[in-house]
């Protein structure tokens, strides 16, 4: 399980799983918040429309009830009457009938209206509403009637209550005010006036406040008092209504867990207080919340799935990659793997495979190069009959020439550069390499000979830096061209003079040996057929002592590469060069200078 963790398939799936998912979640909540807070903001703007509208309804409201609860006690036959006493019944229910009408007439005067009660200070009391009226004997005692008497005169806004306050038999809520009577010519109360109408347009107005199906409404006295604005019996608010200076001005608070707003009517100094919990509020908010778990779910599950997608485009390539890297690993150079990945990817596919061929070609090479050793070795061997008998029989020849006298010493010469050769030729070892000091010299020993055999009609010219002397070339590299040369392209110059130029130059990291004779040269036809014989995979061993200019091409790129070998150029009538490219050591830098093929 842990090798599992580890492996790149793993690590790639997590980590674009988490950095996916972060993301999802990172602008899912992001984009709550935000939402959440227009959400309430939304909210708060029309809670203010709303208060501003109620207000406005409750200041028409008010001023209608205003003038209702004038129409009597501002009607001066209706105090004149409640001011006479009568010792005369007749005249008593003359006067009692005239106030009753003129009651009846404010009644019926609006639809709204469920009883008037006119409660005089000697204890009389006319009321139109119900036919069957019991006046609770109580009256006197309860708060309603105590805030009428209490106040300076102006209409006194009582609230709502689920029955009349003083009909006993009257059940249907109702919403109550009053005023009191006052005697203006004498300056005194001499009664209240208690009015009962339909709640439904206060509660209308009240409902208009509400944000939600748990909003609480409460209308609020100066003192604290709760006046009572629905139906069913009002609890106190259970938070603290924050004070409101001007009229006109609506507060918006947003506490933990609830919404409270909150305004002054501009008619008295009652605040309205509307109390909204966060339940109700985020209503929206919990439908979204839920929307964003079920989006957000689904995108990591696609997260999930394109990360594994995604993951395995990466690791699928690089384990076939390790696979197939086994396989070479096992000696199998044969297969060749195929992936269309990744551009990175791609490359280091195509490295692996270049680079498995390149080893393959090595290998390849090497087999072909430690054959080709044998057989330089075994050509050269079967050159060299018993090679110590042969260069020690040489070596006694030069001494008993040069024991005889004079007009021996180039007889003893060439006997001596044979010598030399053979002895040279003779310590042949698999992959031997030396120094192209050494090369120079066994090619010195060649000339001699050849010198001697044109009669002096060869010029050798050799052009060498001393810096290039200790650089290590394999064994019998000149020879076999020199000798090509000589062979095919100096013999036949017939009386003419032929030269023959060893050049050595740097071309930027390679080393090119020039071997220019000044020949018969080739035909172009010839020239193809010989640089074409040069890359045949089987060497045909012919040439001078066994190993052509075939043998010598192909140890070349064996050796050192593909790119190295024999570069020959040839011209009819004027020659044939034949370069010798091989790598520079690291060592041999140097700057970098251009030879040609002349």
């Amino acid at each position: 399980m842990r090798r599992g963790f580890h492996s790149i398939n793993h690590r790639l799936f997590l980590l674009f799983l988490f950095c996916m998912s972060g993301i999802v979640l990172v602008v899912s909540l992001l984009y709550y918040n935000r939402n959440t807070e227009q959400y309430h903001d939304k909210i708060s703007d029309l809670a203010q429309k709303n208060v501003s509208q109620t207000v406005g309804l409750f200041d028409l409201l008010y001023k209608g009830y205003d003038s209702l609860s004038k129409t009597l006690s501002n009607n001066f036959d209706m105090v004149r009457k409640l001011n006479e006493n009568y010792t005369e019944p007749a005249m008593a229910y003359i006067t009692e009938q005239s106030i009753t009408n003129m009651i009846g007439a404010i009644f019926y005067s609006r639809d709204d209206l469920v009883g008037i009660h006119v409660i005089t200070d000697k204890g009389k009391i006319y009321n139109y509403g119900n036919y069957i009226n019991v006046v609770d004997p109580n009256y006197k005692e309860q708060t309603w009637y105590k805030q009428i008497q209490e106040s300076t005169g102006k209409m006194v806004w009582l609230g709502v209550f689920p029955h009349s306050l003083i009909d006993q038999n009257e059940s249907r809520p109702v919403f109550a005010f009053g005023r009191q009577i006052f005697d203006l010519d004498e300056h005194k109360r001499i009664g209240i006036v208690l009015y009962e109408t339909n709640p439904k347009p206060i509660l209308e107005a009240l409902d208009n406040l509400k944000l939600g199906q748990h909003t609480n409404v409460y209308v609020v006295s100066q003192d604290g008092r709760m006046v009572p604005t629905t139906i069913t019996p009002q609890q106190a608010p259970e938070v603290k209504i924050p004070e409101l200076g001007d009229k006109s001005k609506v507060k918006v608070q947003q506490d933990e867990g609830h919404l409270l707003i909150a305004s002054r009517l501009p008619f008295t100094d009652w605040s309205v207080v509307s109390i909204t919990p966060d339940k109700d509020l985020n209503v929206e908010l919990m439908q979204m919340k839920r929307y964003l778990f079920i989006v957000v779910s689904i995108l990591i599950i696609v997260s999930a799935l394109i990360a594994s997608i995604v993951s395995k485009t990466f690791s699928s390539p690089l384990k076939r990659l390790i696979r197939e890297m086994k396989q070479v690993e096992m000696g199998n150079f044969r297969g060749e793997l195929n992936v269309t990945s990744y551009q990175e990817i791609n490359i280091l596919v195509a490295s692996f495979n270049r680079m498995v061929k390149r080893i393959e070609e090595l290998i390849e090479r090497v087999k072909i190069s430690s054959v080709s050793e044998k057989n330089a070795e075994i050509h050269a061997l079967q050159s060299q009959v018993n090679p110590h008998f042969l260069y020690n029989t040489l070596d006694m020849i030069y001494w008993m020439l040069d024991e005889n006298g004079e007009g021996n010493e180039e007889l003893g010469e060439i006997v001596l550069s044979l010598s030399h050769m053979f002895r040279y030729s003779s310590h042949w070892e698999e992959g031997a390499e030396v120094t192209l000091r050494e090369e120079f010299e066994q090619i010195g020993h060649y000339l001699t000979i050849i010198q001697f055999r044109l009669e002096g009609r060869l010029k050798v010219e050799m052009d060498a830096d001393e810096r290039w002397m200790n650089i290590r070339i394999p064994k019998m590299t000149l020879q076999p061209v020199i000798e090509n040369a000589v062979k095919h392209g100096l013999e036949s110059l017939g009386s003419r003079q032929g030269i023959l130029r060893v050049t050595v130059r740097q071309d930027g990291k390679n080393l090119g040996i020039m071997i220019a004779d000044n020949g018969c040269g080739m035909e172009q036809m010839a020239l193809t057929k010989l640089i074409a014989s040069l890359d045949e995979r089987r060497p045909s061993g012919k040439g001078p002592g066994g190993i052509g200019l075939q043998n010598l091409h192909l140890r070349l790129k064996h050796m050192f590469g593909e790119e190295y070998g024999l570069r020959i150029y040839s011209m009819p009538g004027e020659g044939t060069t034949v370069t010798i490219v091989i790598p520079l050591p690291q060592s041999q830098g140097g700057e970098e200078h251009e030879y040609s093929d002349r």
